[in-house]
């Protein structure tokens, strides 16, 4: 496997560039066509018989907002033909941000989003539940440098966390190092073996891919940012991690680890669910 398609979500904020930048570098380092896509929400008007100057207020707001996503649509086919991308595109579309970059990541290998504002959800939790693509989720702060040639994987022997490291192969290979990460596993036959991280490490292997296995404790604490911590520690520039949470009703809620660390990062992570 490798990424041949990635969809990168472009919207108006102060930290699209790096965001840009960093799908852009992806795009180049793996010979893939990248989608800039801009969504706008649609306008919205409440219900509540509103007069005509709050209707022309929100229209003008609309239309102003409408106008600074273009401009970013318009400039990130240049922006990408600078980096060095190949194949590049720019889609707008209005809708729904969470479900359009959804449905067009259905038909790519990765979809690249940035951090949410610290005062809001962001679309980065739905999409790493609901997309059924890999995320690759850039801080709010962040200051670009190499992706991936440090790679920390958060390693429990799940599902989530196989899907996350399988997804995480391309860029793996690539890696000049490779830290598999456990906190507080134990032998069982049924998920981490005789050896937490050895069956993994093996897997690695075969794909060509040489990983360290740092098998650690800890008592009382989040894992969340105990993960964070680590991957500070190690000097990691990506971390790779499953999505956790449970169903309840129709909405999803996430896990206190993933909570966490996409409150928190400091570096890229590299989210499946």
């Amino acid at each position: 496997m490798t990424y041949k398609t990635i969809v990168l979500h472009l919207d108006s904020t102060e930290h699209c560039e790096a965001r840009a930048d960093e799908a852009c570098a992806l795009a180049k380092a793996f010979d893939a066509h990248l989608i800039g896509l801009a969504v706008l929400s649609p306008l919205s008007i409440p219900g509540t018989a509103p007069t005509e100057v709050v209707v022309e207020l929100l229209s003008e707001q609309w239309e102003s907002d409408r106008a600074a996503l273009e401009s970013v649509a318009a400039g990130f086919v240049a922006r990408a033909s600078a980096a060095g991308v190949v194949s590049a595109e720019r889609r707008f579309v209005v809708g729904v941000p969470e479900y359009a970059v959804a449905l067009h990541a259905r038909y790519a290998d990765l979809i690249v989003v940035g951090q949410a504002p610290a005062s809001e959800g962001g679309i980065a939790e739905s999409l790493v539940m609901n997309a059924g693509r890999p995320v690759l989720v850039v801080p709010r702060s962040y200051e670009r440098r190499v992706l991936g040639e440090r790679v920390m994987v958060a390693w429990n022997a799940g599902r989530e966390a196989t899907r996350a490291l399988t997804d995480a192969v391309p860029i793996l290979r690539r890696a000049k190092q490779v830290d598999i990460v456990t906190v507080n596993a134990e032998p069982q036959r049924e998920g981490h073996g005789e050896l937490p991280g050895a069956d993994i490490a093996h897997y690695l292997a075969r794909h060509g891919v040489t990983a360290n296995v740092l098998a650690t404790s800890a008592d009382d604490v989040d894992v969340g940012e105990w993960l964070l911590s680590r991957a500070a520690d190690l000097g990691s520039d990506l971390v790779v991690m499953g999505a956790y949470g449970h169903s309840r009703l129709r909405e999803f809620v996430l896990g206190g680890a993933t909570r966490t660390v996409l409150a928190s990062m400091t570096v890229p992570v590299l989210m499946s669910h």
